[in-house]
């Protein structure tokens, strides 16, 4: 069979270690999102779209729809925690937290309508597109998703779909229908012996690599990541030693948009992103927390790679059924966690 090539086969094996780093990333969010907050979050996908995307307005000079997007969550979330200060009778507190939004979103504004037209260096316009991606996930989980910490798995579900389609339709308002692509960050290619790989592909590997390392360093060096490990073992016993769970999924979101947009913008060259491909990159995704159990982080970045792995050598040989062959990869997994795993109700966790 032509898979088994000797030219072929590095190559095919390099591309899903690519595809399948950046689904590690997500795989690794959607993990440690529902250890902390119990949210299976179905929009992961998406922060990856508005990463690719949000770059590819910008290298085209344009003021990407993101930053309305930031700047009516940023105002929601305002009147939210306003609100909810007034009600305890710190009016001057809500007011303060008002004003600081107002200002906070002012100067994104007036950063990002001034940085745009003079369409600055490649290192500049990805500082700016994390700057515009990343607080989408802590005032996404402040407006949708803390209100509700308190209710049942089933109903932060529910939630976690009607955000996705939400956003899927934002992404079509803001970005249009047309797929974009962004410039590789490292353009070329390396020769090793008879086998040529792209730099960007090496880059997006190691880049992927040093998140992995940083977020271990984190949560076993520091004391919010060992806070998250506290919440994700425990949440009542963490709330009970002063750690709060509003805190932790605020920071929880935050990481993930964060791995979400980079990881948008590392795929970004090798991917034509449109409006709607959020949902299959982030249930690729989902599918390697799966394998990893929705708690073990180890376990779910290996599903994910593997999960990279499958799909290129599928889109060779079997390209037809390559979404399929990926997406059934979930069924013996789900049928084993079934056989082998207690269930236990949620008040005893």
């Amino acid at each position: 069979m032509q898979i088994f090539d000797p030219t072929i086969f590095p190559i095919l094996a390099a591309d899903g270690l690519t595809n399948g780093a950046v689904y590690a990333l997500l795989a690794l969010a959607l993990v440690l999102i529902f250890a902390v907050t119990r949210i299976i979050f179905i929009p992961m996908g998406e922060f990856v779209v508005f990463g690719t995307l949000t770059l590819a307005a910008l290298q085209l000079g344009k003021v990407p729809g993101t930053l309305s997007l930031l700047l009516v969550l940023l105002g929601t979330a305002a009147l939210l925690e306003a609100f909810t200060w007034v009600r305890r009778g710190q009016t001057a507190r809500g007011l303060l937290t008002l004003v600081g939004a107002g200002l906070l979103g002012a100067a994104l504004w007036a950063l990002t309508v001034w940085l745009v037209p003079l369409k600055p260096p490649l290192t500049v316009q990805v500082l700016l597109t994390l700057l515009l991606v990343a607080p989408l996930g802590p005032l996404v989980y402040r407006t949708v998703y803390q209100p509700l910490q308190n209710a049942t798995v089933l109903v932060l579900l529910i939630a976690s779909v009607a955000l996705h389609l939400a956003l899927t339709g934002l992404a079509l308002v803001f970005f249009g229908p047309e797929g974009s692509r962004t410039p590789p960050f490292a353009p070329g290619n390396v020769t090793f012996g008879q086998v040529t790989l792209s730099q960007q592909s090496l880059l997006v590997i190691l880049v992927s690599a040093l998140l992995m390392l940083g977020l271990y360093v984190f949560f076993e060096r520091t004391m919010p990541g060992k806070a998250l490990r506290a919440t994700a073992v425990n949440r009542l016993g963490a709330r009970l030693v002063g750690i709060s769970p509003s805190s932790a999924g605020l920071l929880t979101f935050t990481l993930a948009a964060l791995m979400g947009g980079l990881g948008g913008m590392l795929i970004g060259p090798s991917v034509a992103m449109t409006y709607d491909s959020g949902f299959l990159i982030g249930l690729k995704g989902f599918i390697g927390a799966i394998i990893g159990g929705l708690v073990s982080y180890p376990l779910a970045a290996a599903g994910a790679l593997l999960v990279g792995l499958i799909e290129s050598f599928a889109s060779f040989s079997l390209s037809a059924w390559k979404e399929v062959i990926v997406f059934t990869l979930i069924l013996p997994v789900l049928l084993w966690r079934s056989l082998t795993t207690r269930h236990l109700p949620e008040d005893e966790e």
